[in-house]
């Protein structure tokens, strides 16, 4: 049964409400229904609070930031995509709102140490 709104405090419905809002944007995204990543000013400006409020709240109550769970989420999914699909890293990085396939592989290569295709040909 969730705790009722009314009992939790201000940063930790802060973070369920920016939580419910980052899994719905990542659904949107993979399944190619958001045109863009959004960026920590426009989860804030969703929750109606300053994005140095957000930051300074999610990092106080999960350890990390906001665009720390945006990372984290888009490089499990192309990990999985790269290992379950034969879809390009083009393609891929598309599904993340990359225009540019270099955009992807770089931002890919900073995560995870490796390339796409490095990362595909090690684990597949």
């Amino acid at each position: 049964m969730p705790i009722p709104k009314k009992i939790l405090s201000r940063k930790d419905e802060i973070t369920a409400d920016f939580l419910q809002l980052y899994e719905n944007h990542l659904a949107e995204l993979f399944a190619g229904k958001a045109q863009h990543r959004m960026s920590s000013s426009e989860f804030a400006a969703r929750l109606f609070i300053h994005p140095g409020h957000l930051t300074n709240t999610i990092k106080l109550t999960t350890g990390h930031s906001p665009c720390d769970f945006m990372e984290r989420g888009i490089v499990a999914e192309a990990e999985r995509l790269l290992l379950q699909t034969d879809r390009s890293v083009a393609e891929i990085g598309m599904t993340f709102a990359y225009d540019e396939p270099t955009n992807f592989i770089k931002f890919f290569k900073g995560m995870t140490g490796m390339t796409p295709l490095q990362y595909r040909k090690k684990y597949r």
